[in-house]
């Protein structure tokens, strides 16, 4: 027990030292041995023997595509020890550059990711929350305040908050199945938080440390070990696009930051101060429709039955995540999106979601309330609502709140589970016209606790008035 003692002392003042220096004596990089053995490098070693171990071990009881996605995920921490040794015999290159070092990270990512397309596996969850997790790995590519990320820290918990959706709906789906699924989900789960989230906070909670006087970053690209080989790529029947790049240089079009749209690019075009109508052309007398010759009155039934067979556009309209008149966001039409974020919010607008099937939001902020209205398997994760998170019209909706919510309202829906955080216990939850909702609330073992709401009742006349109860079965 000293001897322990004695050791993790002395690596507190290595690694004091290794933060206080920065670099060797003289501003001469650190040769691969000395790099390897710094206790940056030794923790992360400790990472990965203390919790990724738990989660490849369940893995391989499991096996399958579970221990395909695990190796995967062995791979990309195993890519990130590799660059954080670099890091250290490397000068801090510019953006291009930079996504240019962390290219082989990004290929396992999207290695990951691929796992998740096509047809939808048994294991998708798994799949899902494995590939998702991965993006907490980019805290590496943080480089400054202005490089429009969160902090190291903060930007692991981020990242592990939209896995977490898909990991708890392995724990619920195998809590009384099959403990090696639950334990792979729990393992997994510790491995980001407090694993990872507690290695960065201890040696890189203002990001990588590059070296002063180290090559660059093309130089060391140049001496990076090959990519690992891929399988070979699929038939070219209309593919989907592949995922974006986590280390892009070019701004996501997928969250809420990007140009505005509708009537908020019109109002943003009337304040430019330019003349509005400068692009308008004039409409001449010959062009008006109660003067042109090719327009009568009368639709000959060959038009009717043209117009009938090839509709020009869905009934259902196109997609949209938009915020309009600043004050409200509207996401519409989303069908299998599931990377969906709203992250530039505040707790005066609100947020409607219509029509969206298959997908899942991320609302990362405080908003003044969410409804989601005529939605079929549509998941939202959202951190803190003002007024009330409202379901109404929907099928096979699932809901986590990681904060707080005073209101959740339930009308007309059927199949709705609702994971609520220690701080939104408090929640009221009104249902009205809806069936099998469950609500899953943290247990003293951290384990997802289900308790299914009533939606049958018995009506009572006593005493002048009806007494209404829910219907209890035996044997439940």
């Amino acid at each position: 027990m000293d001897a322990k003692l004695i050791q993790r002392l002395e690596s507190a003042v290595a690694r004091l030292e290794a933060l206080s220096t920065g670099f060797r004596p003289g501003g001469a990089p650190e040769s691969g041995e000395d790099a390897v053995s710094d206790p940056s490098i030794l923790g992360f070693d400790d990472l990965m023997g203390q919790y990724f171990a738990r989660v490849y071990s369940a893995a391989e009881k499991i096996g399958g595509q579970v221990l395909k996605v695990t190796e995967i995920l062995k791979e990309a921490f195993s890519v990130q020890r590799e660059l954080l040794v670099k890091i250290k015999q490397t000068q801090k290159p510019d953006l291009a550059g930079l996504a240019e070092f962390l290219k082989p990270l990004n290929e396992v990512i999207m290695k990951a990711n691929a796992l998740t397309e096509g047809r939808r596996s048994d294991f998708f969850n798994h799949l899902k929350a494995a590939a998702d997790s991965l993006s907490a790995l980019a805290w590496i590519a943080f480089t400054g305040k202005d490089c429009g990320m969160s902090m190291p820290i903060a930007h692991v918990e981020e990242s592990w908050q939209m896995a977490e959706f898909y990991n708890n709906k392995v724990l619920v789906e195998y809590r009384n199945k099959d403990p090696d699924h639950v334990e792979w989900a729990k393992a997994m789960k510790e491995l980001y938080l407090p694993g990872l989230r507690d290695y960065v906070k201890s040696f890189y909670p203002l990001g990588p440390v590059w070296s002063v006087t180290g090559k660059n970053a093309a130089a060391a690209a140049a001496t990076a070990p090959p990519p690992p080989k891929t399988s070979a790529p699929r038939t070219p029947a209309a593919p989907p696009p592949p995922p974006a790049s986590l280390f892009s240089s070019e701004p996501s079009q997928a969250s809420s930051s990007k140009p505005k749209q509708g009537m908020a690019a019109v109002f943003q075009e009337i304040n430019s101060g330019k003349p509005v109508t400068s692009g308008l052309k004039k409409v001449t007398d010959d062009m008006k429709t109660k003067n042109r010759a090719d327009r009568v009155g009368v639709v000959g039934s060959s038009q009717k039955g043209g117009r009938t067979a090839s509709p020009s556009f869905s009934k259902a309209g196109p997609p949209k995540l938009e915020l309009q008149m600043g004050r409200k966001w509207v996401v519409e039409n989303q069908v299998g999106r599931k990377n969906l974020v709203i992250d530039d919010c505040d707790a005066k607008q609100s947020v409607y979601i219509f029509g969206c099937k298959d997908s899942v939001l991320q609302i990362q902020g405080k908003v003044n309330n969410i409804t989601v209205d005529k939605c079929t398997k549509m998941g939202v994760v959202f951190t803190d609502v003002v007024a009330a998170f409202e379901i109404v019209n929907s099928n096979g909706v699932e809901v986590q709140c990681q904060g707080s919510a005073p209101t959740i309202s339930v009308d007309n829906t059927g199949g709705c589970v609702l994971y609520l955080s220690k701080d939104s216990l408090g929640t009221s939850i009104t249902t009205a016209k809806s069936s099998e909702i469950n609500v899953l609330v943290p247990g003293s073992d951290g384990d997802w606790v289900e308790h299914a709401l009533p939606q049958q009742f018995v009506h009572s006349f006593k005493d002048g008035r009806f007494e209404t109860t829910p219907v209890s079965h035996s044997g439940g």
